[in-house]
């Protein structure tokens, strides 16, 4: 779980300084029809943070070499060549700790888990590598609140 003393100037730093967000399970539309992806909270953050200027890359295997919301889609962190500062997720907690593994070998800054996602695996994962952990927060309604 987020740690409940994390301040508000941590999360804007955190905010202002990335500039890169990889976004691991962001919805594709071969999942779904077009009309009903747009409305998927996946791609309603991805294109919020595009709006205010972030490279938000999306991470889905199943969509590998499409394109979502105009970026190319990889299979995995660790097939993204460029630099990464901030891993947002939006898979079940069971399934973090693999993603906070890759996150290690990217060289991520932070890991942020959305709103309902969190793994105390994950957290010491992230923590002895002196990656930022942020769980059960939503990226957008932080940027909005603070910004």
């Amino acid at each position: 779980m987020t740690p409940p003393n994390l301040k508000d100037d941590l999360l804007k730093k955190i905010l202002k300084s990335a500039k890169t967000v990889a976004m691991v399970g962001v919805s594709s539309a071969k999942e779904e029809n077009r009309a009903s992806i747009k409305r998927r909270p996946s791609i309603i953050v991805m294109e919020y943070l595009q709006e205010f200027g972030y490279k938000v890359i999306p991470v889905n295997p199943f969509s590998v070499g499409k394109k979502i919301s105009g970026e190319l889609t990889f299979s995995k962190l660790e097939d993204i060549k460029t630099p990464v500062d901030l891993v947002n997720v939006f898979r079940p907690s069971d399934e973090t700790p693999v993603i906070a593994n890759q996150a290690v070998t990217i060289g991520a800054k932070v890991l942020w888990l959305q709103f309902g996602i969190q793994n105390e695996k994950t957290q010491q994962i992230a923590e002895s590598s002196n990656i930022t952990y942020i769980a059960n927060r939503c990226i957008k309604q932080e940027y909005q609140r603070l910004f």
